[in-house]
């Protein structure tokens, strides 16, 4: 009879022995052998535990070559220093130092207007960049179902539309469902406009001020907060109270992260 080895071993496993990195917080790794890829956020005895760009959390051992860095295979030892939280970005995600973005992909991400773009920039730029996400701005959907049909969106060329004011039996409403591409997603918030989805709180104010039916809006914000009635320097003042995710409405965050993980999909 033909004899077979004992050893079933993986050859990765077996092969000479890999560098030693230290699993310090932050570090991005894969798992050998899998596609699960995550920052280490813990490092204890024998065990490390990853976090990936979703937010799941998995707890692995400090086996010899058993993680990938940078495509190439490495031991994770524990690290000298005592562990410390992962930087985040503004999105809430861990951060990944020195990262460079990625070329962009044919999807892409369109929202309303240029204050809509300032705010994803403000609050997920970091993700954005990393994951290859473009977002530009449309000044309007009136025309969306051209601009979408412009845009040819395909399985590999996905389409994500942020549109203001989403609310059933709005104008809005009625052009989204005119859109009907599976390779499409279109999300949106409730408010009048994008200012709206800054929380208060961040701006120092008790709530947003209700503007009488038939008056320019954000004209009305400003006279109501006694503010000078320049719209374009109200909303840089807005925009610099936003440092992160928290300053947002959760009913914008959801939308956003929704429209990310249609686009990379």
């Amino acid at each position: 009879m033909r004899e077979y080895s004992p050893d079933l071993t993986p050859q990765w496993k077996r092969a000479k022995p890999a560098p030693e990195v230290p699993a310090d917080p932050g570090l991005v790794v894969e798992l050998a052998g899998t596609d699960f890829c995550g920052a280490v956020v813990a490092c204890e005895a024998g065990t490390v535990t990853l976090e990936d760009r979703f937010g799941k959390r998995r707890v692995f051992p400090l086996e010899p070559r058993g993680f990938l860095l940078e495509g190439a295979v490495v031991t994770l030892t524990r690290p000298t220093r005592s562990p410390a939280a992962p930087a985040r970005t503004a999105s809430g995600s861990v951060a990944v130092p020195g990262a460079r973005a990625r070329v962009a992909r044919a999807g892409r991400i369109y929202v309303e207007g240029r204050h809509d773009a300032e705010l994803v920039e403000r609050v997920w730029g970091d993700d954005l960049r990393i994951e290859g996400v473009v977002v530009e701005y449309l000044e309007g959907i009136d025309d969306l179902p051209a601009i979408v049909a412009d845009f040819a969106p395909a399985p590999d060329a996905r389409l994500g539309i942020l549109v203001d004011h989403l609310v059933p039996g709005s104008k809005e409403s009625r052009i989204a469902a005119s859109v009907t591409s599976p390779d499409v997603l279109i999300v949106g918030h409730p408010y009048v406009d994008v200012w709206q989805a800054v929380k208060p709180a961040a701006l120092g104010i008790e709530a947003w001020p209700v503007v009488p039916r038939g008056e320019d809006w954000k004209t009305g914000v400003c006279r109501a907060l006694g503010w000078p009635e320049n719209t374009g320097a109200a909303w840089q003042h807005i925009l610099s109270r936003v440092t992160s995710y928290k300053d947002l409405e959760p009913t914008l965050l959801g939308a956003v992260e929704h429209l990310i993980d249609h686009v990379t999909a």
